[in-house]
């Protein structure tokens, strides 16, 4: 009799049948057969865009986490579970359910752009952050996407195809770049300055380079994390921000640009006094994506994000696309979020964040640099935002096959490795590390596993 080898996995169990034949079927638990496969016979031919597709790097270091019951995560950029707005939602589902008219245009399809309220309620927040007349923005020009996530795919979707270019921050959003080599666009690396700004310098001989050989048509945009950026914790100024535009329209006014203010509103004691590429002179020729969230300031849950776009164009051909993907943002999530705004019950809960992220990132940093620094390790105090962006010392490698990894694994604790935030993972010698989801012991303890594994590892001066 052939040998059977059984696997339970996710609530099923599996047997797998030595016949000769590679063959498998699966039975629920409770005996009832539910599929009989055979992967030798299974043909499939993926498009080219779908054979671009990999597994993201935060799905792969979380499934790390999923082994681990014990493992503390500095790597995924949760907010904090405890100060989720249980009750606030609750009220509001409440007062929805009372009339129920509400209740059920709620639970009903809305508009593809959003929900026309909601919509408004955001362009007059974009005008006050930017401290600009009100009258400065359209309505019309706002939709709503499934968190902030979808407006930047939507922006590469229809602004480029194969081959295109981006330019991006040295270090940016590693997801972004997931995008980018999803969609088949190149990412051209943008130097910045020690303290998050543009060199101006540097881009201007790498756009004369790309004018004088015709490359320059390729770059169809820029991306910019202007605030409190994921992963570094800078802002850029604005002055880098009006010298940016001028140099665009310098070479090529047709390059748009994509502004990533996720984390604008997440800032600790001060807003950044640099206002959107949106109320910036400099930037009036571009078409311009401003994208934002509602979810990292209340609930990630809600998944409800923004798009305020100056080129009609542009917004359309992103709406058409949208439509065809979802018909339109949840509804009954944009009706919780806009009572919530209408209501003061956002910025309530939005204050409080702003002291409980301060707290956390002061005891990350703090337990991290009782033993870290004298290790040489390094890294900027942020003002805002969910992490710590740290450098390691001697150019001690950090990447997920390297030793220092597999310490903090084997201590307890894991990050995000620097080198995803960079182009070709041209730089090996930081981690982020996100204060956002453990709690306050949990930091502490994390810390002290870090600590452990980069104490086992240190590397001696380069002298």
């Amino acid at each position: 009799m052939a040998p059977r080898l059984w696997r339970r996995a996710c609530g099923f169990e599996i047997l797998f049948e030595a016949l000769g034949k590679p063959r498998a079927f699966c039975i629920a638990l409770d005996g009832s057969p539910v599929f009989d496969f055979r992967p030798h016979a299974m043909k499939l031919s993926l498009s080219q865009l779908g054979s671009r597709q990999k597994p993201s790097d935060i799905t792969r270091l979380m499934s790390l986490a999923f082994q681990r019951p014990d493992m503390l995560s500095l790597a995924a950029g949760f907010t904090d579970s405890e100060s989720l707005p249980v009750n606030d939602v609750r009220e509001i589902v409440e007062e929805i359910s009372d009339t129920e008219s509400e209740a059920k245009a709620s639970l009903q399809y809305g508009s593809n752009a959003g929900r026309e309220t909601l919509r408004s309620q955001l362009t007059k927040r974009i005008a006050n952050s930017d401290s600009v007349a009100e009258s400065a923005f359209r309505t019309d020009r706002l939709f709503i996407t499934n968190g902030s996530q979808q407006a930047l795919y939507l922006a590469v979707q229809t602004l480029c195809d194969p081959g295109d270019s981006i330019l991006v921050e040295q270090p940016t959003y590693f997801v972004f770049l997931e995008i980018l080599q999803g969609l088949g666009v190149t990412p051209v690396p943008m130097p910045m300055d020690d303290e998050g700004d543009v060199d101006i310098e540097s881009l201007r001989e790498i756009l004369k380079s790309a004018a004088a050989d015709g490359s320059i048509k390729k770059i169809k945009a820029v991306y910019l994390v202007s605030y409190f950026a994921n992963p570094s914790g800078h802002s850029i100024s604005q002055e880098s921000k009006q010298r940016l535009g001028s140099l665009l329209v310098e070479f090529d006014s047709s390059i748009a640009v994509l502004e990533d203010a996720a984390y604008r509103e997440l800032y600790y004691e001060e807003a950044c006094a640099a206002k959107s590429v949106l109320s910036i002179d400099s930037f009036s020729e571009l078409p311009i994506l401003y994208t934002s969230t509602l979810t990292k300031p209340y609930a990630a849950g809600l998944k409800v994000g923004y798009a305020y776009c100056n080129s009609v164009k542009w917004r359309d051909a992103m709406l058409a696309v949208k439509g065809q993907q979802d018909f339109g943002t949840a509804h009954f999530a944009q009706t919780i979020v806009d009572r919530a705004l209408i209501s003061g019950r956002f910025d309530c809960h939005l204050t409080k964040l702003r002291r409980i992220y301060r707290r956390k990132m002061e005891i990350l940093n703090d337990c991290s640099a009782s033993n870290l620094k004298d290790l040489g390790w390094s890294w900027d105090i942020p003002q805002g935002g969910l992490y710590l962006w740290m450098q390691s010392p001697n150019g001690l490698p950090t990447g997920s096959d390297e030793g220092f990894h597999q310490a903090c694994l084997d201590s307890g604790v894991f990050y995000v490795p620097g080198e995803l935030c960079f182009v070709d993972n041209s730089r090996v010698d930081y981690i982020r590390a996100s204060f956002g989801v453990l709690n306050e012991s949990q930091l502490e303890e994390a810390a002290r596993r870090f600590s452990k594994a980069a104490l086992s590892v240190a590397r001696p001066a380069v002298t």
